[in-house]
């Protein structure tokens, strides 16, 4: 096999399994229902079960992030997905609402593992003619969690045991990306002692212009998705009367494949513009998921899901490429899961204040709130980025010609 051929066998391998193993993520998703219906739990176990998740993942970010510039991208992306399988093992056996918040554990270990190494992984393997290695790896942790829904949803619906068919499914799946990931080559060279620790986020001086802004944006942009995909099945269930697992799954889905297309979009889109116009398209979803809930709407749902989705990941994709491209070559792990540190606080805070809100105050009211506030902190995150931007050009005037 030749050179070029063996680069880019790697490289889309490398974003296969990043894909597999985010799908494994979201896979309970539409599934929260029937477990609902059969466990006999109400709506704040569902906060609680998405706060382990979070818990798992920033945990596996804090511990381990960093590490696999050491031993090495392989063996990290190996032991992603064995996290990911154990936790498709637990949801084939479980039966109560222990087992499910173990579950989801797991997932948010495999989630934590993959989401830095895999990206570093991907951009490292990237052959030399290929110019979009950043928006493979973000477009393959997307569409992951897009899939997973959708796969869930048309398990449950239209095939028989529906809470374990669509695990073993994953876990025939996580064993092929398994067997092409231990084919791969590694990227990075071992040091001769390793100095393996947890480790305190950290961010290198000569990246923190890039990453503090990048930051900002990725809060909007995450706190966007933890709010849409925490809603949308209470919102489609009891405000619009929708129940069909598969059209639930599809419009979850809708806000990740809409986030590929916006990160494809950048590449004819002026550079300098890149965050302002995700920011938009957050504000706008926000209004169109406002107005789905007041007025109970499918089409204002998908409206938001698409509109949200694409300037979510026109923020990700820009956010990446600033922050992997700013970093020294032996902390590209590490500073890459800080900045996934940064995104899954976004995600999980919205979720929490929802499932705990809603009791209180009712769906409606919590949804229509967060959806204002999210619209805020999306213009705040804007207006932020160009003081930054404005800053930086006083700072780095361009020379005369």
């Amino acid at each position: 096999m030749t050179a070029p051929a063996s680069s880019s066998r790697d490289f889309f391998i490398a974003a296969l399994a990043l894909l597999i193993a985010m799908l494994g993520t979201t896979l309970p998703t539409p599934l929260y229902a029937i477990y609902q219906q059969r466990l006999g739990f109400d709506a704040s176990w569902l906060t609680i079960i998405f706060s382990i998740y979070a818990a798992g993942v920033l945990a596996a970010l804090l511990a381990v992030g960093s590490w696999s510039d050491q031993v090495g991208r392989r063996p990290m992306l190996l032991a992603g997905l064995l996290m990911g399988a154990l936790s498709a093992g637990i949801f084939l056996y479980t039966d109560s609402v222990t087992g499910l918040l173990i579950g989801r554990l797991f997932s948010g270990f495999s989630a934590g593992i993959m989401t830095g190494t895999a990206t570093v992984a991907v951009i490292e393997l990237a052959p030399k003619t290929f110019k979009n290695a950043t928006l493979m790896a973000t477009a393959a942790n997307m569409l992951g969690l897009g899939m997973g829904p959708l796969l869930a949803g048309f398990t449950s619906q239209h095939l028989p045991d529906p809470l374990h068919l669509v695990f073993y499914v994953h876990l025939a799946l996580l064993l092929l990306a398994g067997l092409g990931v231990a084919a791969i080559r590694e990227t990075v060279q071992r040091p001769a002692q390793l100095k393996l620790s947890i480790q305190k986020p950290s961010v290198p001086p000569s990246v923190r212009a890039v990453f503090i802004p990048a930051s900002i944006a990725g809060l909007a942009g995450f706190s966007v998705a933890g709010l849409f995909t925490s809603m949308v099945p209470s919102v489609m269930i009891h405000i619009m009367q929708v129940h069909g697992g598969l059209l639930i799954g599809a419009v979850i889905g809708l806000f990740f494949v809409a986030s590929i297309v916006g990160q494809a979009l950048l590449q004819w889109l002026p550079k300098a513009q890149h965050m302002t116009l995700g920011c938009v398209g957050l504000v706008f979803g926000m209004i169109c998921l406002g107005l789905s809930i007041a007025w109970a709407q499918l089409p204002f749902l998908v409206a938001a899901g698409f509109l949200a989705g694409a300037g979510q990941g026109m923020i990700l994709r820009a956010a990446i490429g600033a922050v992997t491209a700013s970093s020294p070559p032996d902390q590209k792990a590490a500073v890459t899961s800080a900045y996934f540190v940064v995104l899954y606080i976004s995600i999980s805070v919205p979720v929490v204040a929802v499932g705990f809100s809603v009791r209180a105050f009712g769906l409606e009211h919590v949804g229509e709130f967060f959806a204002g506030l999210v619209t805020v902190v999306a213009l705040l995150a804007m207006v932020s980025m160009k003081w930054v931007q404005s800053r930086t050009t006083v700072a780095n005037p361009t020379p005369a010609p």
